[in-house]
């Protein structure tokens, strides 16, 4: 038996990075998988990659800060797998700045896709999860949401209030067999990162700095944050909810 074997789970951001991981995850432990993002080409392909393994997939357009494309995408899920149990709000944006370095314009964005994007998923998929008599959400935060460093002022502010929506969601539902919580990476292998450190020369010095702030003496990849979200989407994890897990290499010990 497979650990996440009959649920149907909604991945937001699934084409790529993280997403794609978690989305590859889910499917190889047996449950049914929507991926949802801007980009329908690099979702085709993850559910290709899900399909050849003989998984169950189905790919949907989805801007998540727009509700009518959050409403269509658990619809469109639900039409095709019957239920919905498990959503992982995983599509966010990065901006490096201080507070006087970013726009207006920049700071709402990052605030409507990293705050307000999973503020919609979430409520979108309430109803669903009530009909099966509980549910799953697994937002991906940040390590940044527990902790700040230099030059991340707006995406601190965006990923504490991810921390914060995780705990409040987590007392307000739990009596629904509703569970919340967040993974909290610190830095991982992806798009966003391959933009903060170049192959330029100060861009490979600023990635080894990076790597010395870390125990482990490694940054992350996105497989490592896609096995906790299955343990915190399967029945191992059970009795956890509103937690809000370090998953940093140790940064956050120190």
């Amino acid at each position: 038996m497979t650990r996440l074997s009959g649920k149907v789970a909604l991945i937001t951001g699934g084409g790529t990075g993280i997403g794609r991981a978690i989305a590859l995850a889910f499917a190889r432990e047996g449950a049914s998988v929507t991926v949802a993002g801007r980009r329908l080409e690099k979702l085709r392909e993850v559910i290709s990659e899900i399909q050849k393994d003989g998984g169950a997939g189905l790919a949907m357009e989805c801007d998540v800060t727009r509700n009518a494309e959050v409403a269509r995408a658990v619809k469109g899920t639900v039409e095709r797998f019957g239920r919905l149990n498990v959503l992982v709000n995983n599509a966010g944006a990065l901006h490096v700045s201080t507070v006087e370095g970013i726009s207006e314009e920049e700071w709402d964005r990052l605030m409507t896709v990293n705050i307000k994007g999973p503020f919609l998923m979430s409520r979108a998929v309430l109803p669903e999860f009530r009909k099966t008599g509980g549910g799953t959400i697994v937002n991906i935060g940040s390590v940044l949401g527990l902790l700040a460093v230099k030059d991340r002022a707006a995406y601190c502010a965006s990923k504490g209030g991810v921390t914060m929506l995780t705990k409040a969601m987590a007392i307000d539902h739990a009596h629904e067999n509703i569970r919340v919580n967040c993974i909290c990476p610190s830095i991982v292998e992806t798009e966003l990162v391959k933009g903060v450190f170049n192959e330029t020369e100060q861009g490979q010095a600023l990635r080894k700095a990076r790597i010395a702030t870390i125990p482990l003496g490694r940054i992350g990849r996105p497989v490592d944050v896609a096995e906790m979200a299955v343990f915190l989407a399967s029945e191992e994890s059970s009795w956890l909810t509103g937690a809000a897990i370090p998953l940093d290499g140790g940064l956050s010990a120190y």
